[in-house]
């Protein structure tokens, strides 16, 4: 059955990343304790492939956690006319985004791009070194040693970054193939993601009381005194950082 094969596809999965990433886990890990320890901040920038929406402001998962996003609407209204020759890339804009941002030097930077090749996630990984962040990149290494960067670098996101968390998310990112199916099915970067970050947060977390400091974390806003909770926890975590 199609389900049961899934269910083999992640088991091989999650086997994989506990033997060939644990380590960098642990590093990244060290790398965000020693940066929160310093008055430093972490912020997350997912291209969209699900880190946002399942680590942050999630029962159990650290106050810590931020998203870094931004957004800008162009109001044109003049007739519609052939814009195929403009280089709509944008280049450079993410070095205006960290300036106006609340991103700091010493601060931690998690990148989150399956392909790893588009201009936002290269752009912004080139600005935030530039400014002193240090980069960590949550992609499919195999996936993007096959393609070419659109950035005009010509690097992807994992030849840039400080320190590498491979999803381990095949080429095309789907896992299975199936008859009377041009392309495969099911794909890995999402729970890939998932059990990495989850994995992350619990190693920053030892870390953390293992240094003496307690992190802010969420509880569930259904549990009987969850937002009551989440109110106190979110000043502490004002005024600690963490």
């Amino acid at each position: 059955m199609l389900m049961e094969r899934f269910f083999n596809a992640v088991s091989d999965l999650n086997k994989k990343i506990q033997d060939e990433q644990a380590e960098n886990i642990k590093k990244a890990a060290e790398i965000i304790v020693d940066s929160i320890e310093k008055g430093g901040a972490v912020h997350i920038f997912d291209t969209g492939h699900l880190i946002n929406s399942e680590l942050i402001g999630r029962a159990g998962g650290l106050m810590l956690m931020k998203a870094l996003n931004y957004s800008f609407n162009v109001d044109s209204k003049v007739r519609i006319r052939d814009n195929k020759g403009k280089n709509t890339s944008m280049e450079g804009l993410s070095k205006y985004v960290l300036a106006v941002s609340n991103v700091i030097p010493g601060d931690v930077l998690i990148i989150g791009s399956v392909s790893g090749k588009t201009v936002r996630p290269v752009d912004m990984a080139i600005a935030a070194r530039e400014l002193g962040v240090t980069v960590i990149a949550l992609t499919s290494v195999a996936y993007s040693s096959s393609l070419e960067s659109e950035h005009s670098c010509g690097k992807r996101l994992f030849e840039l970054a400080d320190l590498v968390l491979d999803n381990c998310a095949p080429v095309g990112d789907a896992m299975l193939e199936v008859e009377g199916i041009n392309t495969k099915v099911c794909p890995a970067s999402g729970l890939a993601a998932a059990y990495i970050m989850w994995a992350l947060n619990a190693e920053i977390i030892e870390l953390m009381l293992n240094r003496g400091m307690t992190p802010s974390v969420y509880k569930s806003i259904n549990f009987p005194d969850g937002s009551e909770y989440n109110d106190k926890v979110a000043k502490e975590y004002q005024e600690k950082g963490y």
